[in-house]
Parts: C-alpha cells; sequence; structure tokens
C-alpha cells in the first residue's frame, strides 16, 4: 500500500484559522473526501479530485477514502472544526475496523480549530473552567441518552458546549433541551449563542438561558451555557478559575 490517508480539520471557517499542517496535506493530495460545503472550501486544481457527498453518508465516504488510499492515492478526509470532535475521524476508524485489510495504511489525524473553542475565543473565556460538550443530534443516540447527559452536565455545574442544536428536520430538540436545562435550576445562567463564527455572518449573543428561545439557533450556530459562576465583564463572557 502506497497511499495515506490524513482526517483533516478545516476549522470553524475563516482560511486564516486553518493550521499550517492541514494546509500543507490539502497540497499534497490527490482526493479530498468530505461533505460537499467542506469540500467546497479546497480550491480544485491540477491533480486533485474532489469528493462531496451528503453530509449522512459518513461511513461509505469512510470506505471510499480507505479504498483510495490503498489503492495508492494520497487522500484528505476533511471536516469542519477538529476532525476528532463529532466530525469524520471517529467515522474512519470505524471503517476500518469493518476492513482489517486496510489496518497497515499510514492514516494520520491532524487536529483543527473546533467552533467551540473559536466561539468561547470570541465570547472572551466561558471554557475557563471544567466543561463538557454535548452534540443534540439524536440521528446516532436516542435522546434519552441527551436529556441525561444535559441533566448530569448541569448537576454537576459544567459550563456545556451545545453542538448541532436545531436543524429543520428536527427543530424541537433544542426547545426540549432549553426546559431539561430550566427544570435542573439554570434558569440564571448565561448563554452565548455565536453563529457562523469566522465568517462574513458572525454574529455573538448572549442572553440567560430563561430569555433563551430554540429560534435564536439553527446548525450554523454554537450554544455555550455557562456554568452557576459564569459571569460578565463589560461585553466579555468568562468562567472564573476558582470554584467556590
Amino acid at each position: 500500500m502506497t497511499g495515506t490517508l490524513t482526517i483533516a480539520g478545516l476549522g470553524p471557517g475563516s482560511d486564516a484559522l486553518v493550521t499550517p499542517e492541514v494546509s500543507a496535506a490539502l497540497a499534497a493530495a490527490t482526493d479530498i473526501l468530505g461533505y460537499a460545503p467542506y469540500v467546497a472550501r479546497v480550491p480544485l486544481r491540477p491533480g486533485l479530485t474532489l469528493h462531496p457527498s451528503d453530509n449522512r453518508e459518513e461511513l461509505q465516504r469512510a470506505g471510499d477514502a480507505l479504498r483510495l488510499a490503498a489503492e495508492g492515492g494520497h487522500v484528505v478526509v476533511v471536516s469542519s472544526g477538529d476532525p476528532g470532535v463529532f466530525a469524520m475521524a471517529s467515522a474512519v476508524f470505524e471503517a476500518l475496523e469493518q476492513a482489517p485489510q486496510y489496518q497497515k495504511l499510514p492514516i494520520r489525524v491532524l487536529p483543527g480549530i473546533t467552533a467551540m473553542l473559536a466561539a468561547a475565543a470570541r465570547a472572551g473565556a466561558p471554557l475557563g473552567h471544567d466543561f463538557c460538550a454535548i452534540n443534540l443530534s439524536d440521528n446516532l443516540k436516542p435522546w434519552a441518552v441527551i436529556e441525561k447527559r444535559l441533566r448530569l452536565s448541569a448537576e454537576a455545574d459544567f459550563s456545556i458546549a451545545i453542538y448541532n442544536p436545531r436543524s429543520a428536520s428536527r427543530p424541537e430538540g433544542f426547545g426540549r433541551a432549553l426546559a431539561v436545562l430550566r427544570d435542573a435550576g439554570c434558569s440564571d445562567r448565561l448563554v452565548i449563542f455565536a453563529r457562523a463564527i469566522s465568517s462574513a455572518e458572525e454574529k455573538i449573543e448572549t442572553v440567560t438561558l430563561n430569555e433563551a428561545t430554540p429560534e435564536m439557533a439553527d446548525m450554523r450556530t454554537l450554544v455555550i451555557i455557562g456554568n452557576s459562576q459564569t459571569r460578565r465583564v463589560g461585553r466579555w463572557v468568562y468562567a472564573p478559575r476558582r470554584v467556590e
């Protein structure tokens, strides 16, 4: 097997937030695979083939990437943010587990700046103390699991970064999540809505959980819910380093 497989994170949107390591991998690639809007961020050039696909075709995409690499290609599978955070790295290794003939392939995972970290930096330091990340999509896990994790995260007083809060196909999930957190006693917590961070459509809005509504989020929004001690200082939001 003379090919290589790289799983790379393109960051939250701006080319300025793509790491040099990822840029070098893209420049050396013969094939780029990924969800169509992410593949579209990679300029076409001679010697490069783009393979865009739908966002629910992760395992098929991962299998195609393994095959192309085994055939000698220098293959890059792209994700937004970091490929190991609710993205393609897990899908590739899941496909690899089912295809032992590819397990000697040279595989690299190149980190990227996550939406969670980019949003936190824009807002101040809301993840400055213990935090967790929860994906509200119930495509691959039941809602009961999501609800339990939200409830226990609130009880443990974590700041919570919420990915995929609301989509056209499941508009009710974020409202249910807000209700769970209110029932857990989090109504006074600060909530940051960070939409399209590092793009021309970037928007940051901070309200209390009691003021938050489902319509304030969509699939381009990263939501950060502060812990009980998260506070404002001017236009910034931060989590104190000391727990009282």
